[in-house]
């Protein structure tokens, strides 16, 4: 009988014939090892996007609200992350972070509005 050895921490691995690893301990930190570049680019684009979510909630109370891009800037919003894009049939171009919306206006304003 061949004796099989964990991948990560090199003890014998008992049990099931198809088992890899000797824990559960062991599993996770291999596989954290092996998903850590791809999780830290997916974990900071989601923070962004709860942060975006967040400032818009925030400042948009009700239904709709119209604010300033400095003001917008200044509670951290970053126009560089949106979960979907809805364009009107009269073109009008909403950008959308979950359930939040805007729409960029004239004279550096933007119309928040909340999607039901």
């Amino acid at each position: 009988m061949t004796h099989r050895k964990c991948p990560e921490c090199k003890e014998e691995v008992r049990g099931r014939a198809d088992k890899i690893y000797c824990s559960d301990y062991c599993r996770n930190v291999a596989n954290n090892k092996l998903n850590r570049d791809s999780n830290a680019l997916m974990r900071n684009i989601n923070n962004r996007l709860r942060k975006n979510h967040r400032v818009l909630q925030e400042l948009n109370p009700k239904d709709k609200s119209k604010v300033s891009r400095n003001r917008l800037l200044a509670a951290g919003f970053d126009f560089n992350f949106f979960t979907s894009i809805y364009t009107t049939k009269k073109g009008t171009v909403y950008y959308f972070v979950y359930d939040q919306g805007y729409l960029p206006m004239d004279d550096d304003y933007y119309l928040i509005v909340k999607r039901d």
